[in-house]
């Protein structure tokens, strides 16, 4: 018999150790084999041996069918249906399931949520700091600085920061993973499955790093351009 995790748990059991189930005053012992993944603590999963000893009269409701390759469904489904027509056929469901699209979009929208965020970050500090650079960057444009050299100097410094905020952020979230999500599946009394862990790879981990450095370039380079805009002349008039 297989059960979730979470029943191993609120019961004190482990793999191995045998119970006792009963259904209309029908009992049998069972022992715990394996662990299944579903939200349902109380759900336990048998083979028909099992339920015909608990329940001799019961009958199956709903059958799983596992199709061999290259097996027409069509033909099949036909087939289940003139041999009974009691039976609805109910497709396998394709794709991903609807509760892991939700979850997924969610994610997605509070990473960019978060980029967006960043990246306004950037940009005040790069308006900032060229408010309170423009007598330098007018002393660097009258001595022959281009408005290119000027974007580039702006983007590069801001870049610059965010191999830094890269190579520091993405240890410390990979850490904060590792303490977190252990943490709340115990506190969901579940088991930590690898499956969860398990989740970043090298070259994730590098798209990564490499974000910080491009919501750092995007968020001054409109910036660095107004300040590449401004005139000699503006500068002069203003000091």
């Amino acid at each position: 018999m297989a059960v979730p995790s979470r029943f191993l748990n609120q019961r004190g059991l482990s793999l191995g150790d045998t119970i006792t189930a009963e259904r209309d005053g029908q009992r049998t012992p069972l022992r715990l084999v394996g662990v299944v993944l579903t939200n349902n603590a109380d759900t336990i999963f048998a083979d028909w041996s099992t339920l015909m000893l608990l329940a001799p009269d019961a009958r199956a409701d709903i059958y799983q069918v596992q199709l061999e390759p290259g097996t027409d469904q069509q033909v099949y489904s036909a087939g289940v249906t003139a041999g009974d027509p009691g039976l609805e056929v109910v497709p396998p469901r394709d794709g991903t399931s609807d509760m892991a699209v939700v979850l997924i979009s969610s994610a997605t929208l509070l990473t960019l949520v978060l980029a967006a965020v960043a990246a306004l970050g950037v940009f005040n500090t790069v308006v900032l700091n060229a408010r309170e650079r423009r007598r330098d960057l007018g002393m660097l444009k009258s001595i022959g600085m281009t408005p290119r050299q000027v974007v580039v100097m702006m983007v590069t410094s801001m870049g610059a920061l965010g191999v830094v905020g890269g190579l520091l952020g993405v240890p410390l979230g990979f850490l904060a993973h590792q303490l977190v999500a252990p943490a709340m599946m115990r506190a969901a009394q579940s088991d930590v499955f690898d499956f969860v862990m398990d989740v970043y790879r090298a070259p994730m981990l590098a798209l990564l790093a490499l974000a910080g450095i491009a919501i750092a370039v995007l968020g001054a380079l409109i910036p660095a351009r107004g300040a590449a805009r401004t005139t000699i002349a503006e500068v002069l008039h203003n000091e």
